[in-house]
C-alpha cells in the first residue's frame, strides 16, 4: 500500500460541508491500483452528499464496479460535483447530479424520482450526506442548529429511504453513514454525534424490518478520514493534527473507505445485514 500523509497543513473553510477543491492536499478517492471486477455491473445507485469525500470515493468505486450513480450535493458545491460526474464518466457510466437541499422533503422525493426516470432503476441507496458543528458547550448549541443537523443529517435518511423502498426490491441494499462517534461519543460534537447515534440504531432496526423483502440495509461508521467536513468544521492547529490520536498515527484517505460500500452493495455481503463495519485507523469499539 503506498504511504499515506501522517499530519496535514494547517487550514480552515468558512462554510459547511466544505468544498473538496479547496483543500491541501486533495484526498485520494480511489487508489491508483484498485481494479474493479464488476461487482456491481448493471446496478443503479444513489449517493446523497456524492460530489466529495467519502460520496465522492463511494460514487467512483461504485463506477469501476459497473453501476450507474446519482448523486446529490448543495448547489454552491457545483465544481466539486462536476468533477466527480467526470471521473465517474471516466470510468465509462453514467452520472446523474442532483443540486439541492436534503432538508427539503419535496427534494428527497424528487431526487428517487429522477434517478430511476433518467437512469432505469434504483438497486442501492448510500444516506451519506451529513454536516457538523463544533460547540464545547451543549447549552450553547441553539434550537435551529439541532433542528438543521438532524433535519441533514437524519431525517433525510428517513425520507429518502421511504421514497427509495418504493422501487427497491429483493437483492438490493440501503448503506447508512454513521460514524466512530456513534459508538464512543464526542464532547465537540454533541448534535452531530446524537445523529449518528439515531443512524447506527435506524439501521439495525429497519434490517430487521426489510430482511422478508431480502433487501440488505447495513452502516459503515467511519473514524477520522480526510474529507472537507474537516477544514470546515475545525480550526487550522486542529486539522493539522487530525487522525494522530488513532492507532496508525495517521487520518485515513475515503480511498479506504469506499470499498466497504462496494462490498455492502455487492452480493459478497448477502449474508450481512443490520451490521456496521468500522474504518477508523484500529480503534476497537463494543459495537
Amino acid at each position: 500500500m503506498e504511504n499515506k500523509p501522517t499530519s496535514l497543513p494547517p487550514q480552515h473553510q468558512d462554510q459547511q460541508p466544505g468544498i473538496e477543491q479547496e483543500m491541501t492536499p486533495k484526498p485520494e478517492y480511489i487508489r491508483a491500483g484498485y481494479k474493479g471486477s464488476d461487482k456491481l455491473l448493471g446496478k443503479v445507485a444513489l449517493i446523497t452528499g456524492g460530489d466529495s469525500g467519502i460520496g465522492r470515493s463511494v460514487a467512483v468505486h461504485f463506477a469501476r464496479e459497473g453501476a450507474d450513480v446519482a448523486i446529490t450535493y448543495l448547489p454552491e458545491e457545483e465544481q466539486d460535483a462536476y468533477e466527480t460526474r467526470q471521473l465517474v464518466e471516466a470510468e465509462g457510466r453514467r452520472c446523474l447530479t442532483l443540486p439541492g437541499d436534503l432538508r427539503d422533503a419535496g427534494y428527497c422525493q424528487s431526487i428517487v424520482d429522477q434517478t430511476v426516470q433518467e437512469l432505469g432503476g434504483l438497486n442501492i441507496l448510500v444516506n451519506n450526506a451529513a454536516e457538523q458543528f463544533v460547540s464545547t458547550d451543549v447549552t450553547d448549541i441553539s434550537e435551529q442548529q439541532w433542528l438543521d443537523t438532524f433535519q441533514v443529517n437524519f431525517f433525510s435518511f428517513v425520507r429518502v429511504t421511504k421514497e427509495a423502498l418504493k422501487h427497491l426490491k429483493e437483492g438490493d441494499s440501503i448503506i447508512n453513514t454513521s460514524s466512530i462517534n456513534a459508538y464512543r461519543g464526542n464532547q465537540q460534537l454533541v448534535d452531530y454525534t446524537a445523529t449518528k447515534g439515531a443512524i447506527t440504531a435506524y439501521t439495525r432496526s429497519i434490517a430487521q424490518q426489510l430482511a422478508e423483502k431480502k433487501i440488505r440495509v447495513n452502516a459503515v461508521a467511519p473514524g477520522p478520514i480526510w474529507t472537507p467536513l474537516i477544514p470546515a468544521s475545525f480550526p487550522p492547529e486542529k486539522v493539522a493534527s487530525f487522525g494522530k490520536d488513532t492507532t496508525m498515527k495517521r487520518p485515513g484517505q475515503p480511498s479506504e473507505v469506499g470499498p466497504c460500500y462496494v462490498f455492502l452493495a455487492s452480493d459478497d455481503a448477502s449474508y450481512i445485514t443490520g451490521q456496521a463495519l468500522h474504518p477508523n485507523g484500529g480503534e476497537i469499539l463494543n459495537t
